[in-house]
């Protein structure tokens, strides 16, 4: 499934067990906020979290921000009942974690079915595993049967897996990265870059953001709102890359230029592609103003 064109910059996660986090992310400039039901809750505290962030789902008053329930896996005790509660509090989109093939992907979808989703609910899920990225292209193209709507890189569970060690640069992980960028602009999804743990490293959440978006994340998910405005900053189009694109959008609308594949644009040669480029960033730059 295609996800509609929105800003998704900065996904803070907000533990659902804590009812003052639910109630903060009102407030805050987060693109989208994910209330987690799985890692952020102890196991005793999942019922009354499950209850306490279907409450706040349906009881609303997040504006335009985007509001997504992280499950628990249908593999644990929880997993099942999440799914239906969430699917009856209305949330944007729900997310699954610790995908690892297609068929999993197909078993997710099932049970949003039978929960009532409709079709066009996104399905968000983690990848946060070797087999994970093994699969990812076949993963990927499920977008094609299911409400699958785009991947979110969990570097935790990746390193934990892999026994890799973590540095300032994610060398390790740089495959990874990039494979989960590749698969899912393959198929029309949308990547999200995992967490950054260190929330007081504004430095290093910076650097994580531009190497993000140097490879072709959307956005990134965090785990405090300290780590908004840097996020919110980084993957917005700056002003000079607005005004290139319009730049390019009226020299291609001029009646000079009709039927043109390549132009000119002050003393650059740019194609078509470059157009396409042009219009999504401008449209992109349209919604988060919105």
């Amino acid at each position: 499934m295609t996800p509609a064109l929105r800003p998704r910059r900065s996904c803070l996660f907000m533990p659902g067990a804590n009812a003052r986090a639910l109630e903060k992310a009102k407030s805050l400039s987060a693109d989208m906020v994910i209330f987690d039901l799985e890692d952020s809750v102890a196991p005793e505290a999942k019922e009354d979290a499950r209850a306490a962030v279907c409450a706040a789902v349906q009881g609303g008053g997040y504006g335009a921000r985007e509001v997504v329930v992280r499950c628990n896996g249908l593999d644990t005790d929880w997993g099942a009942q999440d799914i239906a509660a969430a699917v009856a509090a209305g949330p944007d989109g729900v997310l699954l974690p610790k995908v690892e093939t297609p068929a999993m992907i197909a078993a997710l979808d099932d049970a949003l079915g039978a929960a009532g989703a409709k079709a066009e609910l996104p399905l968000w899920v983690m990848i946060e595993s070797p087999l994970a990225i093994l699969n990812l292209p076949a993963i990927a193209a499920m977008g094609a049967t299911t409400r699958l709507a785009g991947f979110v890189l969990g570097p935790n569970d990746l390193a934990k897996d892999m026994l890799a060690q973590k540095t300032p640069g994610r060398d390790a992980f740089a495959y990874a990265m990039s494979m989960v960028v590749t698969a899912a602009r393959a198929y029309g999804l949308v990547p999200l870059d995992g967490v950054f743990n260190d929330f007081r490293d504004q430095a290093g959440l910076e650097a994580e953001c531009r190497q993000g978006r140097m490879l072709g994340f959307e956005g990134k998910t965090l785990i405090h709102p300290a780590q908004l405005e840097i996020t919110n900053r980084i993957f917005a189009p700056d002003p000079e890359e607005v005004e290139q694109a319009r730049e390019v959008v009226a020299a291609f609308a001029d009646p000079a230029n009709a039927g043109k594949g390549v132009i000119s644009v002050k003393g650059k040669m740019v194609e078509l592609l470059h157009l396409e480029q042009a219009q999504r960033l401008l449209a992109f730059e349209t919604a988060i103003n919105a």
